[in-house]
Protein backbone atom coordinates (compact mmCIF):
# COMPACT_ATOMS: atom_id res chain seq x y z
CA UNK A 1 0.00 0.00 0.00
CA UNK A 2 1.32 3.41 -1.10
CA UNK A 3 1.77 5.65 1.82
CA UNK A 4 -0.14 9.09 2.46
CA UNK A 5 0.44 11.63 0.17
CA UNK A 6 3.19 9.77 -1.29
CA UNK A 7 1.97 9.34 -5.20
CA UNK A 8 2.55 11.48 -7.94
CA UNK A 9 2.78 11.06 -11.58
CA UNK A 10 4.39 13.11 -14.01
CA UNK A 11 2.26 12.20 -16.73
CA UNK A 12 -1.06 13.42 -14.51
CA UNK A 13 1.09 16.66 -14.41
CA UNK A 14 0.80 17.36 -18.46
CA UNK A 15 -2.38 18.65 -19.69
CA UNK A 16 -1.58 16.48 -22.83
CA UNK A 17 -2.32 13.33 -21.05
CA UNK A 18 -5.75 14.51 -19.67
CA UNK A 19 -6.70 15.34 -23.12
CA UNK A 20 -5.79 12.43 -24.61
CA UNK A 21 -7.41 10.70 -22.36
CA UNK A 22 -10.62 12.45 -22.52
CA UNK A 23 -10.30 12.41 -26.31
CA UNK A 24 -10.31 8.09 -26.28
CA UNK A 25 -13.10 7.98 -23.83
CA UNK A 26 -15.01 9.99 -26.53
CA UNK A 27 -14.38 8.06 -29.34
CA UNK A 28 -15.22 5.43 -27.65
CA UNK A 29 -18.94 6.42 -26.65
CA UNK A 30 -19.18 7.72 -30.51
CA UNK A 31 -18.69 3.69 -31.10
CA UNK A 32 -22.05 3.14 -29.29
CA UNK A 33 -23.91 4.82 -31.65
CA UNK A 34 -24.11 1.30 -33.50
CA UNK A 35 -26.47 0.10 -31.24
CA UNK A 36 -26.05 -4.12 -30.29
CA UNK A 37 -29.93 -5.59 -31.33
CA UNK A 38 -28.67 -9.23 -31.12
CA UNK A 39 -31.22 -11.68 -29.54
CA UNK A 40 -29.19 -12.29 -25.98
CA UNK A 41 -28.48 -16.34 -26.28
CA UNK A 42 -27.23 -15.90 -22.46
CA UNK A 43 -28.04 -13.76 -19.83
CA UNK A 44 -25.68 -13.15 -16.61
CA UNK A 45 -27.19 -10.80 -13.67
CA UNK A 46 -24.85 -10.10 -10.98
CA UNK A 47 -25.96 -9.03 -7.83
CA UNK A 48 -23.70 -7.19 -5.11
CA UNK A 49 -26.19 -7.25 -2.01
CA UNK A 50 -25.62 -3.59 -0.46
CA UNK A 51 -22.82 -3.01 -3.19
CA UNK A 52 -24.09 1.37 -3.38
CA UNK A 53 -22.65 3.46 -5.20
CA UNK A 54 -19.97 4.46 -2.55
CA UNK A 55 -19.11 0.74 -1.57
CA UNK A 56 -18.41 0.60 -5.79
CA UNK A 57 -15.90 3.25 -5.68
CA UNK A 58 -14.43 2.68 -2.40
CA UNK A 59 -13.90 -1.44 -4.26
CA UNK A 60 -11.99 0.20 -7.05
CA UNK A 61 -9.56 2.27 -5.07
CA UNK A 62 -9.14 -1.24 -2.70
CA UNK A 63 -8.13 -3.23 -6.47
CA UNK A 64 -5.99 -0.88 -7.18
CA UNK A 65 -3.90 -0.60 -4.21
CA UNK A 66 -4.02 -4.31 -3.85
CA UNK A 67 -1.93 -4.28 -6.94
CA UNK A 68 0.28 -1.76 -5.21
CA UNK A 69 -1.16 1.52 -7.53
CA UNK A 70 -2.50 4.63 -5.94
CA UNK A 71 -6.39 3.21 -6.55
CA UNK A 72 -8.66 6.16 -7.77
CA UNK A 73 -7.76 5.57 -11.51
CA UNK A 74 -8.23 1.47 -11.33
CA UNK A 75 -11.09 0.16 -13.65
CA UNK A 76 -13.30 -2.61 -11.85
CA UNK A 77 -14.82 -4.76 -14.63
CA UNK A 78 -17.71 -3.18 -14.20
CA UNK A 79 -16.56 0.20 -14.65
CA UNK A 80 -15.73 -1.09 -18.78
CA UNK A 81 -19.55 -1.73 -19.11
CA UNK A 82 -20.47 0.70 -22.02
CA UNK A 83 -24.02 1.65 -20.12
CA UNK A 84 -25.02 2.77 -16.76
CA UNK A 85 -28.51 3.64 -15.35
CA UNK A 86 -29.88 4.33 -11.82
CA UNK A 87 -32.47 1.89 -9.61
CA UNK A 88 -34.99 3.23 -7.55
CA UNK A 89 -34.74 0.57 -5.09
CA UNK A 90 -37.95 1.14 -2.34
CA UNK A 91 -40.49 -1.60 -1.34
CA UNK A 92 -43.94 -1.21 -1.91
CA UNK A 93 -44.09 -0.39 1.88
CA UNK A 94 -40.53 0.58 2.62
CA UNK A 95 -38.92 3.50 1.77
CA UNK A 96 -35.40 1.94 2.44
CA UNK A 97 -35.98 -1.64 1.20
CA UNK A 98 -34.74 -4.89 2.51
CA UNK A 99 -33.17 -7.74 0.25
CA UNK A 100 -36.26 -9.78 -0.13
CA UNK A 101 -38.57 -7.74 -1.61
CA UNK A 102 -35.69 -5.90 -4.58
CA UNK A 103 -35.19 -9.11 -4.79
CA UNK A 104 -38.40 -9.75 -5.78
CA UNK A 105 -38.58 -6.45 -8.19
CA UNK A 106 -35.44 -7.43 -10.23
CA UNK A 107 -35.86 -10.62 -10.92
CA UNK A 108 -39.67 -11.72 -10.99
CA UNK A 109 -40.44 -7.64 -12.50
CA UNK A 110 -42.75 -6.48 -9.97
CA UNK A 111 -42.42 -4.63 -6.60
CA UNK A 112 -43.23 -5.79 -3.47
CA UNK A 113 -43.67 -5.68 0.15
CA UNK A 114 -40.00 -5.99 2.15
CA UNK A 115 -39.35 -9.54 4.05
CA UNK A 116 -41.36 -11.37 1.22
CA UNK A 117 -40.04 -13.49 -2.04
CA UNK A 118 -41.76 -14.05 -5.54
CA UNK A 119 -44.88 -12.49 -4.56
CA UNK A 120 -46.88 -9.49 -5.18
CA UNK A 121 -47.62 -6.78 -2.88
CA UNK A 122 -50.73 -8.50 -1.87
CA UNK A 123 -49.10 -10.83 0.12
CA UNK A 124 -48.68 -9.57 3.41
CA UNK A 125 -44.97 -10.56 5.46
CA UNK A 126 -45.37 -13.72 7.28
CA UNK A 127 -49.23 -14.11 6.95
CA UNK A 128 -48.79 -17.41 4.86
CA UNK A 129 -52.62 -16.97 4.10
CA UNK A 130 -52.26 -14.14 1.83
CA UNK A 131 -49.76 -16.21 -0.16
CA UNK A 132 -52.02 -18.13 -2.70
CA UNK A 133 -52.71 -16.78 -5.55
CA UNK A 134 -49.76 -13.68 -5.01
CA UNK A 135 -47.44 -15.57 -6.51
CA UNK A 136 -45.16 -14.10 -8.92
CA UNK A 137 -42.34 -15.97 -11.05
CA UNK A 138 -38.91 -14.75 -11.85
CA UNK A 139 -36.65 -14.31 -15.43
CA UNK A 140 -35.09 -17.70 -14.35
CA UNK A 141 -38.50 -19.58 -14.58
CA UNK A 142 -39.06 -17.51 -18.06
CA UNK A 143 -35.49 -18.57 -19.27
CA UNK A 144 -36.32 -22.41 -18.10
CA UNK A 145 -39.41 -22.44 -19.58
CA UNK A 146 -38.01 -21.24 -23.40
CA UNK A 147 -35.71 -24.21 -23.14
CA UNK A 148 -32.85 -22.65 -21.51
CA UNK A 149 -30.06 -23.94 -18.80
CA UNK A 150 -30.39 -22.16 -15.53
CA UNK A 151 -27.70 -21.44 -12.61
CA UNK A 152 -28.07 -19.96 -9.16
CA UNK A 153 -24.45 -18.86 -7.81
CA UNK A 154 -24.27 -17.11 -4.13
CA UNK A 155 -21.91 -16.49 -1.18
CA UNK A 156 -24.96 -16.85 0.79
CA UNK A 157 -27.03 -19.36 1.68
CA UNK A 158 -28.53 -20.70 -1.41
CA UNK A 159 -32.10 -20.19 0.34
CA UNK A 160 -31.40 -16.65 1.20
CA UNK A 161 -33.55 -13.20 0.07
CA UNK A 162 -31.78 -12.71 -3.20
CA UNK A 163 -31.54 -16.59 -4.64
CA UNK A 164 -34.97 -17.44 -3.10
CA UNK A 165 -37.14 -14.98 -5.42
CA UNK A 166 -35.79 -16.72 -8.48
CA UNK A 167 -37.72 -19.92 -7.39
CA UNK A 168 -39.92 -19.44 -3.95
CA UNK A 169 -42.82 -17.91 -3.22
CA UNK A 170 -42.52 -17.15 0.51
CA UNK A 171 -44.23 -14.55 2.73
CA UNK A 172 -41.24 -14.34 4.94
CA UNK A 173 -37.93 -14.55 3.69
CA UNK A 174 -37.24 -16.16 6.79
CA UNK A 175 -38.90 -19.28 6.53
CA UNK A 176 -35.08 -21.18 5.37
CA UNK A 177 -36.58 -24.66 6.30
CA UNK A 178 -39.49 -25.67 7.95
CA UNK A 179 -37.91 -25.41 11.63
CA UNK A 180 -38.06 -21.65 11.26
CA UNK A 181 -41.92 -21.19 10.09
CA UNK A 182 -44.68 -20.67 12.67
CA UNK A 183 -47.14 -23.53 13.22
CA UNK A 184 -49.90 -21.73 11.98
CA UNK A 185 -48.16 -21.26 8.78
CA UNK A 186 -47.51 -25.31 8.24
CA UNK A 187 -51.03 -25.78 9.02
CA UNK A 188 -52.02 -23.69 6.32
CA UNK A 189 -49.90 -25.77 3.81
CA UNK A 190 -46.99 -23.02 3.11
CA UNK A 191 -43.85 -24.26 2.50
CA UNK A 192 -40.18 -23.64 3.54
CA UNK A 193 -37.53 -21.96 0.64
CA UNK A 194 -35.22 -25.26 1.17
CA UNK A 195 -38.41 -27.27 0.08
CA UNK A 196 -39.20 -25.08 -2.55
CA UNK A 197 -35.99 -25.17 -4.57
CA UNK A 198 -36.15 -28.59 -4.43
CA UNK A 199 -39.29 -29.03 -5.95
CA UNK A 200 -40.67 -25.46 -7.57
CA UNK A 201 -38.72 -25.52 -10.74
CA UNK A 202 -37.06 -29.41 -10.44
CA UNK A 203 -34.54 -28.90 -12.91
CA UNK A 204 -32.43 -25.97 -12.20
CA UNK A 205 -28.92 -26.96 -13.83
CA UNK A 206 -26.77 -25.29 -11.51
CA UNK A 207 -27.31 -24.70 -7.93
CA UNK A 208 -23.98 -23.26 -5.53
CA UNK A 209 -23.16 -21.50 -2.13
CA UNK A 210 -24.41 -22.43 1.38
CA UNK A 211 -26.99 -23.67 3.27
CA UNK A 212 -26.19 -27.49 3.64
CA UNK A 213 -28.36 -27.27 7.10
CA UNK A 214 -31.30 -26.72 5.84
CA UNK A 215 -31.55 -29.86 3.44
CA UNK A 216 -31.19 -32.38 6.19
CA UNK A 217 -33.38 -33.74 9.26
CA UNK A 218 -32.78 -32.19 12.40
CA UNK A 219 -29.86 -32.51 14.57
CA UNK A 220 -28.06 -34.40 11.25
CA UNK A 221 -24.50 -33.86 12.05
CA UNK A 222 -22.29 -32.11 9.55
CA UNK A 223 -20.10 -33.62 7.38
CA UNK A 224 -17.53 -31.11 7.60
CA UNK A 225 -18.55 -29.21 11.28
CA UNK A 226 -19.42 -32.93 13.36
CA UNK A 227 -18.88 -30.83 16.53
CA UNK A 228 -20.56 -27.91 16.04
CA UNK A 229 -24.27 -28.59 16.72
CA UNK A 230 -25.38 -24.62 15.25
CA UNK A 231 -24.05 -26.82 11.91
CA UNK A 232 -26.60 -29.62 12.56
CA UNK A 233 -29.85 -30.25 10.25
CA UNK A 234 -32.42 -28.37 10.76
CA UNK A 235 -35.63 -30.13 8.79
CA UNK A 236 -38.70 -30.52 11.55
CA UNK A 237 -40.54 -32.97 9.00
CA UNK A 238 -36.99 -35.51 8.67
CA UNK A 239 -36.42 -35.06 4.47
CA UNK A 240 -33.35 -35.29 3.06
CA UNK A 241 -33.48 -32.72 0.32
CA UNK A 242 -30.50 -33.67 -1.07
CA UNK A 243 -31.67 -37.03 -1.43
CA UNK A 244 -34.98 -35.65 -3.26
CA UNK A 245 -32.89 -33.25 -4.94
CA UNK A 246 -30.93 -36.72 -6.65
CA UNK A 247 -34.12 -38.34 -6.94
CA UNK A 248 -35.46 -35.89 -8.88
CA UNK A 249 -32.68 -36.07 -12.18
CA UNK A 250 -33.43 -38.25 -15.38
CA UNK A 251 -31.58 -41.85 -15.12
CA UNK A 252 -29.65 -41.18 -18.14
CA UNK A 253 -28.33 -37.74 -17.13
CA UNK A 254 -25.20 -37.03 -14.54
CA UNK A 255 -26.19 -35.24 -11.75
CA UNK A 256 -23.28 -34.43 -8.69
CA UNK A 257 -23.37 -33.08 -5.15
CA UNK A 258 -20.50 -31.52 -3.65
CA UNK A 259 -19.76 -29.86 -0.70
CA UNK A 260 -15.99 -28.99 -0.47
CA UNK A 261 -13.84 -27.45 -3.50
CA UNK A 262 -11.59 -29.56 -4.16
CA UNK A 263 -14.37 -32.41 -5.07
CA UNK A 264 -15.95 -29.37 -7.33
CA UNK A 265 -12.84 -28.33 -9.38
CA UNK A 266 -11.96 -32.45 -9.44
CA UNK A 267 -15.48 -32.45 -11.57
CA UNK A 268 -15.46 -32.57 -15.38
CA UNK A 269 -18.34 -29.85 -16.49
CA UNK A 270 -18.74 -31.52 -19.90
CA UNK A 271 -19.58 -34.75 -17.74
CA UNK A 272 -22.08 -32.77 -15.69
CA UNK A 273 -25.88 -32.15 -16.68
CA UNK A 274 -26.76 -31.27 -12.85
CA UNK A 275 -24.80 -29.96 -10.05
CA UNK A 276 -25.74 -28.80 -6.32
CA UNK A 277 -22.69 -27.32 -4.01
CA UNK A 278 -23.29 -26.46 -0.78
CA UNK A 279 -19.63 -25.83 0.71
CA UNK A 280 -20.94 -24.68 4.28
CA UNK A 281 -23.76 -25.14 6.85
CA UNK A 282 -24.97 -21.56 6.62
CA UNK A 283 -23.98 -18.63 4.22
CA UNK A 284 -20.46 -19.42 2.99
CA UNK A 285 -17.34 -17.59 4.52
CA UNK A 286 -15.91 -14.46 4.22
CA UNK A 287 -13.14 -14.45 1.15
CA UNK A 288 -11.18 -12.96 3.44
CA UNK A 289 -11.50 -16.20 6.08
CA UNK A 290 -12.08 -18.77 3.36
CA UNK A 291 -10.88 -21.84 3.79
CA UNK A 292 -8.87 -22.88 0.75
CA UNK A 293 -9.33 -26.64 1.05
CA UNK A 294 -12.87 -26.73 1.57
CA UNK A 295 -14.55 -23.40 0.20
CA UNK A 296 -14.38 -22.28 -3.81
CA UNK A 297 -14.05 -18.56 -3.99
CA UNK A 298 -17.10 -16.89 -6.05
CA UNK A 299 -14.71 -16.82 -9.66
CA UNK A 300 -14.10 -20.47 -9.44
CA UNK A 301 -17.84 -21.10 -8.60
CA UNK A 302 -19.18 -18.75 -12.00
CA UNK A 303 -15.84 -20.54 -13.80
CA UNK A 304 -17.84 -23.83 -13.34
CA UNK A 305 -21.56 -22.84 -13.56
CA UNK A 306 -20.89 -21.36 -17.12
CA UNK A 307 -18.91 -24.08 -17.98
CA UNK A 308 -21.63 -26.71 -17.52
CA UNK A 309 -24.42 -24.11 -18.62
CA UNK A 310 -22.57 -23.00 -21.84
CA UNK A 311 -23.33 -26.70 -23.53
CA UNK A 312 -26.98 -25.78 -24.03
CA UNK A 313 -27.12 -25.18 -27.57
CA UNK A 314 -30.37 -22.78 -26.19
CA UNK A 315 -28.01 -20.75 -23.87
CA UNK A 316 -28.53 -19.92 -20.37
CA UNK A 317 -29.68 -17.44 -17.59
CA UNK A 318 -26.85 -17.04 -14.46
CA UNK A 319 -27.76 -15.13 -11.15
CA UNK A 320 -24.41 -14.58 -9.13
CA UNK A 321 -24.77 -12.98 -6.10
CA UNK A 322 -21.96 -11.30 -4.09
CA UNK A 323 -24.01 -11.89 -0.80
CA UNK A 324 -21.52 -11.12 1.92
CA UNK A 325 -20.89 -7.55 0.95
CA UNK A 326 -24.14 -7.05 2.53
CA UNK A 327 -22.97 -8.90 5.95
CA UNK A 328 -20.01 -6.91 5.92
CA UNK A 329 -21.21 -3.68 6.22
CA UNK A 330 -23.94 -4.42 8.50
CA UNK A 331 -21.41 -5.61 11.02
CA UNK A 332 -19.66 -2.29 10.32
CA UNK A 333 -16.48 -4.51 8.74
CA UNK A 334 -15.52 -2.26 5.82
CA UNK A 335 -12.74 -4.24 5.05
CA UNK A 336 -14.48 -7.87 4.57
CA UNK A 337 -17.03 -5.79 2.73
CA UNK A 338 -14.66 -4.64 0.40
CA UNK A 339 -12.74 -7.38 0.14
CA UNK A 340 -16.05 -9.22 -1.22
CA UNK A 341 -17.26 -6.63 -3.50
CA UNK A 342 -13.38 -7.01 -5.31
CA UNK A 343 -13.93 -10.98 -5.88
CA UNK A 344 -17.00 -10.52 -7.30
CA UNK A 345 -15.43 -7.89 -9.92
CA UNK A 346 -13.25 -10.34 -10.23
CA UNK A 347 -16.08 -13.03 -10.92
CA UNK A 348 -17.50 -10.32 -13.17
CA UNK A 349 -14.19 -10.28 -15.23
CA UNK A 350 -14.27 -14.28 -15.05
CA UNK A 351 -17.70 -14.46 -17.03
CA UNK A 352 -16.18 -11.81 -19.44
CA UNK A 353 -13.59 -13.91 -20.65
CA UNK A 354 -15.94 -16.83 -21.14
CA UNK A 355 -18.53 -14.94 -23.07
CA UNK A 356 -19.26 -12.73 -25.88
CA UNK A 357 -20.72 -9.19 -26.15
CA UNK A 358 -22.48 -10.16 -29.08
CA UNK A 359 -24.82 -12.74 -27.96
CA UNK A 360 -24.83 -12.56 -23.98
CA UNK A 361 -26.06 -9.75 -22.16
CA UNK A 362 -24.36 -9.00 -18.86
CA UNK A 363 -26.06 -7.11 -16.07
CA UNK A 364 -24.56 -5.61 -12.88
CA UNK A 365 -26.21 -4.20 -9.84
CA UNK A 366 -27.07 -4.22 -6.57
CA UNK A 367 -30.20 -4.85 -4.42
CA UNK A 368 -29.87 -1.61 -2.20
CA UNK A 369 -27.26 0.13 -0.75
CA UNK A 370 -25.65 0.87 3.05
CA UNK A 371 -24.59 4.29 5.21
CA UNK A 372 -21.55 3.82 4.36
CA UNK A 373 -19.13 6.63 2.92
CA UNK A 374 -15.64 7.34 3.08
CA UNK A 375 -14.54 10.83 3.11
CA UNK A 376 -12.48 13.65 5.17
CA UNK A 377 -10.25 15.13 2.25
CA UNK A 378 -7.64 12.06 2.31
CA UNK A 379 -4.86 12.27 -0.19
CA UNK A 380 -4.31 10.38 -3.40
CA UNK A 381 -2.72 6.96 -2.59
CA UNK A 382 -4.62 7.12 1.00
CA UNK A 383 -5.16 3.81 1.99
CA UNK A 384 -8.87 3.06 1.62
CA UNK A 385 -8.86 2.03 5.44
CA UNK A 386 -6.42 4.51 6.29
CA UNK A 387 -7.08 7.78 8.50
CA UNK A 388 -8.00 11.08 7.69
CA UNK A 389 -4.65 13.80 7.29
CA UNK A 390 -6.39 15.54 9.84
CA UNK A 391 -7.97 15.31 13.34
CA UNK A 392 -11.26 16.79 14.59
CA UNK A 393 -11.34 20.05 15.06
CA UNK A 394 -13.74 19.33 17.96
CA UNK A 395 -12.81 16.80 19.76
CA UNK A 396 -9.30 16.38 18.39
CA UNK A 397 -9.13 12.93 18.00
CA UNK A 398 -8.25 11.25 14.64
CA UNK A 399 -10.58 9.34 12.41
CA UNK A 400 -10.81 6.62 9.87
CA UNK A 401 -12.14 7.78 5.91
CA UNK A 402 -14.78 5.01 6.34
CA UNK A 403 -17.43 5.54 8.62
CA UNK A 404 -20.82 4.34 9.01
CA UNK A 405 -23.76 6.35 9.62
CA UNK A 406 -25.02 3.90 11.86
CA UNK A 407 -24.21 0.36 13.35
CA UNK A 408 -21.68 -1.48 15.99
CA UNK A 409 -18.93 0.65 15.85
CA UNK A 410 -20.19 3.39 18.13
CA UNK A 411 -17.58 3.28 21.21
CA UNK A 412 -17.19 5.89 23.79
CA UNK A 413 -14.63 5.73 25.79
CA UNK A 414 -14.24 7.67 28.87
CA UNK A 415 -17.16 9.60 27.92
CA UNK A 416 -15.51 10.54 24.78
CA UNK A 417 -15.27 9.18 20.98
CA UNK A 418 -12.44 6.41 20.93
CA UNK A 419 -9.51 7.20 19.91
CA UNK A 420 -8.98 5.46 16.80
CA UNK A 421 -4.96 5.79 16.91
CA UNK A 422 -5.27 3.10 19.58
CA UNK A 423 -6.36 0.17 17.89
CA UNK A 424 -5.87 -1.53 14.74
CA UNK A 425 -8.05 0.02 12.21
CA UNK A 426 -6.32 -1.93 9.72
CA UNK A 427 -7.78 -5.24 11.14
CA UNK A 428 -10.08 -7.51 8.89
CA UNK A 429 -12.59 -7.52 11.06
CA UNK A 430 -12.10 -4.11 12.62
CA UNK A 431 -15.34 -1.86 12.81
CA UNK A 432 -15.70 1.29 11.49
CA UNK A 433 -16.60 4.09 13.95
CA UNK A 434 -20.31 5.17 13.27
CA UNK A 435 -22.29 7.98 14.23
CA UNK A 436 -25.40 5.92 15.80
CA UNK A 437 -25.02 2.42 18.21
CA UNK A 438 -26.77 -0.32 16.79
CA UNK A 439 -26.52 -4.17 16.69
CA UNK A 440 -26.47 -3.93 12.93
CA UNK A 441 -25.87 -1.35 10.58
CA UNK A 442 -28.85 -0.87 8.28
CA UNK A 443 -29.33 -0.50 4.68
CA UNK A 444 -29.27 3.01 2.94
CA UNK A 445 -32.31 4.22 0.94
CA UNK A 446 -30.53 6.02 -2.13
CA UNK A 447 -30.56 4.53 -5.63
CA UNK A 448 -28.25 2.08 -6.41
CA UNK A 449 -26.12 1.71 -9.96
CA UNK A 450 -26.92 -0.93 -13.07
CA UNK A 451 -24.32 -1.55 -15.13
CA UNK A 452 -24.83 -3.48 -18.91
CA UNK A 453 -23.31 -4.48 -21.61
CA UNK A 454 -23.82 -7.15 -24.71
CA UNK A 455 -27.82 -7.17 -26.51
CA UNK A 456 -30.12 -4.55 -25.76
CA UNK A 457 -28.04 -3.03 -23.12
CA UNK A 458 -28.76 0.34 -23.97
CA UNK A 459 -32.64 -0.26 -23.08
CA UNK A 460 -31.00 0.23 -19.42
CA UNK A 461 -30.36 4.12 -19.38
CA UNK A 462 -31.59 7.00 -16.85
CA UNK A 463 -33.11 6.32 -13.64
CA UNK A 464 -35.80 3.54 -13.37
CA UNK A 465 -38.10 1.52 -11.06
CA UNK A 466 -36.10 -1.35 -10.14
CA UNK A 467 -38.57 -4.18 -11.48
CA UNK A 468 -37.91 -2.78 -15.02
CA UNK A 469 -34.53 -4.57 -15.27
CA UNK A 470 -36.12 -8.26 -15.75
CA UNK A 471 -38.40 -6.82 -18.29
CA UNK A 472 -35.35 -5.70 -20.45
CA UNK A 473 -33.37 -9.05 -19.66
CA UNK A 474 -36.47 -11.03 -21.05
CA UNK A 475 -36.88 -8.66 -23.89
CA UNK A 476 -33.31 -9.29 -24.90
CA UNK A 477 -33.44 -12.70 -24.74
CA UNK A 478 -36.68 -13.09 -26.09
CA UNK A 479 -38.19 -15.21 -23.38
CA UNK A 480 -41.46 -14.53 -20.68
CA UNK A 481 -43.68 -11.83 -22.30
CA UNK A 482 -41.39 -10.78 -24.30
CA UNK A 483 -41.15 -13.85 -27.45
CA UNK A 484 -43.41 -12.67 -29.62
CA UNK A 485 -41.55 -9.81 -31.17
CA UNK A 486 -38.55 -12.16 -32.15
CA UNK A 487 -40.73 -15.65 -32.42
CA UNK A 488 -39.04 -15.94 -36.12
CA UNK A 489 -35.39 -15.76 -34.79
CA UNK A 490 -33.20 -18.88 -33.82
CA UNK A 491 -32.36 -18.59 -30.49
CA UNK A 492 -29.69 -20.68 -31.05
CA UNK A 493 -27.75 -19.14 -33.56
CA UNK A 494 -28.81 -15.49 -32.17
CA UNK A 495 -28.73 -13.36 -35.08
CA UNK A 496 -30.02 -9.52 -35.60
CA UNK A 497 -33.81 -9.47 -34.86
CA UNK A 498 -33.40 -6.45 -37.24
CA UNK A 499 -35.87 -3.41 -37.62
CA UNK A 500 -38.54 -5.06 -36.39
CA UNK A 501 -36.86 -5.31 -33.09
CA UNK A 502 -35.86 -2.02 -33.16
CA UNK A 503 -38.84 -0.47 -33.90
CA UNK A 504 -40.31 -2.17 -30.69
CA UNK A 505 -37.58 -1.52 -28.36
CA UNK A 506 -38.76 2.57 -28.86
CA UNK A 507 -42.63 1.58 -28.26
CA UNK A 508 -43.84 2.54 -24.55
CA UNK A 509 -42.60 -0.68 -22.46
CA UNK A 510 -46.59 -1.12 -21.27
CA UNK A 511 -47.30 -1.81 -24.88
CA UNK A 512 -45.28 -5.29 -24.40
CA UNK A 513 -47.04 -6.43 -21.83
Amino acid sequence: MLGVGCWSSPKEKDPKYWREQAQQTLKNALRLQTLNTNVAKNVIMFLGDGMGVSTVTAARILKGQLHHNPGEETRLEMDKFPYVALSKTYNTNAQVPDSAGTATAYLCGVKANEGTVGVSAATQRSQCNTTQGNEVTSILRWAKDAGKSVGIVTTTRVNHATPSASYAHSADRDWYSDNEMPPEALSQGCKDIAYQLMHNVKDIEVIMGGGRKYMFPKNRTDVEYELDEKARGTRLDGLNLIDIWKSFKPKHKHSHYVWNRTDLLALDPHAVDYLLGLFEPGDMQYELNRNNVTDPSLSEMVEMAIKILNKNPRGFFLLVEGGRIDHGHHEGKAKQALHEAVEMDQAIGQAGAMTSVEDTLTVVTADHSHVFTFGGYTPRGNSIFGLAPMVSDTDKKPFTAILYGNGPGYKVVGGERENVSMVDYAHNNYQAQSAVPLRHETHGGEDVAIFAKGPMAHLLHGVHEQNYIPHVMAYAACIGANRDHCASASSSSSPSPGPLLLLLALLPLGSLF
